[in-house]
C-alpha cells in the first residue's frame, strides 16, 4: 500500500483478478530482499542506514513515488515482494509471473544503464557493451516475458526521467527484440506463432541460474511445472516435454 510515494503497508495479499497494481520490471543490481524490506520495519538504525544505501532500495522508493504520480494505490516488485525462503511461494510465484505482469494497469521498466533523456534508437557497443548495444534489460531472460505480458509499459532512464512507452516505441522495441510488432502492440502471442519463433526471442538472453532459462519461459507458452532449483539443463528438458504436452508443437526440437 502506498501513501504519498512511501509504502505504508509494505507487504499486503491481494487478488490479482480483483485488485489494480502497478509492477516494476528492472535488471537486478543490489536489491533489497524481502527478509531486509520486512527488517527495516523493526531493526537497529545502522542496519537500516545501511539497506537505504542501497540501489535497490532507492529503485524501490522512486518507483513507489511514480505509481502513486500515476494514480496506483499498489505496486508489486519482484526483489522484495517474494519470499524466497519458502520453496511453495517462490513456485507460486515463478509460476503466476505471466499472469502478474499481464494484469498490471502499468508496468514501469527501469532502465539503469540509460543516462540520456531521451529512449536509444541505435545500438552502442560503447555504452552497452555486455549487451550487445542496446541497454541491458533487453539482454535478460527474465524481461522478455516482462515485456509482452504488460498492455502498458513506461520506460525510464537512469535518473526516472520518463522516455517512452510501450505503444510509442512498438517498432523500435521490434527492431531491438525481433518479436512482431502485433505481439508487442496487442500484448499476446498469436497462435499462428511456432514454438520455435518464440524460442527465437529468448535465445540470445541470459539468465543468473541455468534453469531460469526455461521458468522464466513458462508464461510465454501457458505452461507450469514445478520449480526445482538445483537440476541444472534438465529444467529446459522438462519445459520441451511440457510444451508438447499441451500444444503438439515439435518445433520445439529446433530447439
Amino acid at each position: 500500500m502506498l501513501h504519498h510515494g512511501l509504502p505504508t503497508n509494505v507487504f499486503e495479499d491481494f487478488d490479482d483478478k480483483t485488485a489494480t497494481y502497478a509492477i516494476l520490471s528492472h535488471r537486478w543490481e543490489d536489491e533489497v530482499n524481502y527478509d531486509e524490506m520486512t527488517g527495516l520495519i523493526k531493526t537497529n538504525e545502522y542496519y537500516g542506514n545501511e539497506v537505504r544505501q542501497r540501489t535497490g532500495y532507492k529503485k524501490i522508493i522512486k518507483s513507489c513515488k511514480q505509481a502513486v504520480q500515476d494514480g496506483h494505490r499498489c505496486i508489486w516488485i519482484d526483489t522484495c515482494c517474494i519470499d524466497r525462503r519458502s520453496s511453495s511461494e517462490l513456485s507460486e510465484a515463478i509460476n503466476s509471473m505471466y499472469r502478474w505482469y499481464r494484469k498490471s494497469q502499468t508496468c514501469y521498466v527501469y532502465l539503469h544503464d540509460v543516462e540520456d533523456a531521451v529512449f536509444p534508437t541505435r545500438q552502442d557497443f560503447h555504452r552497452f557493451d555486455n549487451a550487445s548495444g542496446w541497454p541491458e534489460w533487453f539482454s535478460r531472460g527474465w524481461t522478455l516475458q516482462e515485456l509482452i505480458a504488460p498492455k502498458q509499459i513506461k520506460f525510464f532512464n537512469k535518473n526516472w526521467v520518463f522516455i517512452g512507452d510501450k505503444e510509442g516505441l512498438a517498432m523500435m522495441l521490434e527492431k531491438i527484440t525481433r518479436i512482431p510488432f502485433d505481439v508487442l502492440k496487442e500484448g499476446h502471442i498469436p497462435r499462428r506463432l511456432c514454438t520455435a519463433e518464440i524460442m527465437s526471442w529468448a535465445a540470445d538472453r541470459m539468465t543468473t541460474r541455468v534453469e531460469d532459462r526455461a521458468y522464466s519461459l513458462l508464461g510465454l507458452f501457458g505452461v507450469n511445472m514445478p520449480i526445482l532449483y538445483g537440476e541444472g539443463e534438465k529444467a529446459f528438458q522438462r519445459l520441451q516435454v511440457e510444451i508438447i504436452r499441451v500444444s503438439g508443437d515439435l518445433s520445439i526440437f529446433a530447439w
